[in-house]
């Protein structure tokens, strides 16, 4: 016999409550999941039809939820009770096909999205990456033209031309080729409409004569426009030819008016050279004339303290100038006179030396 703990319950009791509780646990949950899956049946109608079609089915699943939350003892009900309260099995597979359905269709728009969603992401970083490679082939090729060759010459003047030149030469090629894209583009497009002809025409598809009318409409449209291009081509060509000859013009007009910029720089620098001379010049008569000016305010002072001497004075002090002139013209004559005596006695005084000097040496001879 079994074990009898307190109160009088065995093992055996304990186990069938625990076998009892997971049951229900386990059909609770069922009934969870069936009715979250009828829940969303039920969002997915139209709301005029839940009245007279799915309302006592309605309640049965209602009824079926509060059976399912409530633990209670189990209790006898009869078959026509229990089959009244709960879906019946073809209702439930239908629901569970059609949510499955749903599933796969909800599946099929996911994939779609997401793959979408990547083919956008790898277009993207295709694009991405093409511009990296034009970016660094663009790089390259100023850094080979432009950055090297400045950095050998360096001569600013053409630094500039030459910069110029390579980003017109480079908006050219882009424009040359947005409209070789463009073309193509339109290409692209007829040869889509008769892809999708052909397409339609292998399918079995009638074509109305409407329809052949629209595409020769829309084809002599497609022409006028590729006409309508190509005269905007021409008329380009010939503004990048004319555009072209005044850019060489203005190039000749540059470099002549380099070589005439060379002598006027020097010009410049040399008389920039004179001006600095001439401050310095102008500097030092500044000093002068500030000089000037102090001996003549001094001589001005000294005038204006000058009183004139009297008259018999002054005719006093003249006569005795003149006096003073007299003798001092004729101590003048005088030294004259003398100096000429004196040269006079000096050549004789050799004559008598030579003669006395020749005598001597005859006696010693």
């Amino acid at each position: 016999m079994a074990a009898k703990k307190d109160g009088g319950v065995t093992e055996e009791d304990i186990k069938q409550i625990v076998e009892l509780v997971e049951n229900l646990r386990l059909s609770n949950a069922a009934l969870q999941t069936e009715t979250e899956m009828f829940e969303r049946y039920i969002s997915r109608l139209d709301p005029r039809d839940l009245v007279p079609q799915v309302a006592p089915e309605s309640l049965g699943a209602v009824s079926s939820m509060e059976m399912g939350s409530r633990v209670r003892k189990p209790k006898a009900r009869r078959p026509s009770q229990e089959r009244s309260q709960r879906l019946t099995l073809e209702q439930k597979c239908d629901i569970g096909q059609r949510e499955v359905d749903e599933m796969r269709d909800d599946l099929k728009k996911l994939k779609e999205s997401s793959e979408k969603v990547v083919h956008n992401y790898k277009a993207t970083i295709e694009e991405a990456d093409i511009r990296l490679a034009e970016v660094k082939k663009a790089s390259y090729e100023f850094d080979r033209d432009v950055a090297k060759t400045l950095q050998e010459k360096q001569a600013v003047m053409m630094a500039a031309e030459k910069v110029s030149r390579y980003i017109e030469d480079r908006m050219k090629s882009k424009d040359t080729l947005i409209e070789k894209l463009r073309l193509k583009n339109a290409a692209l497009r007829v040869q889509k409409r008769k892809l999708q002809l052909r397409q339609k025409e292998e399918m079995g598809e009638a074509l109305q004569e409407v329809d052949f009318q629209q595409l020769k409409i829309e084809n002599s449209q497609y022409l006028e426009q590729i006409d309508q291009r190509n005269q905007d081509l021409l008329r380009l060509k010939l503004q990048t030819g004319n555009t072209l000859q005044v850019l060489n013009s203005y190039k000749k007009k540059l470099q002549s008016l380099t070589l005439e910029s060379k002598p006027l720089s020097s010009d410049i620098a040399s008389r920039e050279e004179m001006i600095v001379k001439i401050e310095e010049e102008t500097q030092k008569a500044e000093e002068e004339r500030a000089k000037a000016e102090a001996v003549n305010r001094k001589l001005r002072a000294q005038l204006a303290d000058f009183h004139v001497p009297h008259v018999l004075g002054y005719v006093t002090a003249k006569a005795s100038h003149t006096q003073l002139e007299q003798s001092v013209r004729a101590w003048e004559r005088k030294v004259e006179i003398t100096e000429m005596v004196l040269k006079t006695h000096t050549k004789a005084w050799n004559k008598l030396c030579a003669a006395a000097g020749a005598t001597t040496l005859n006696i010693n001879i």
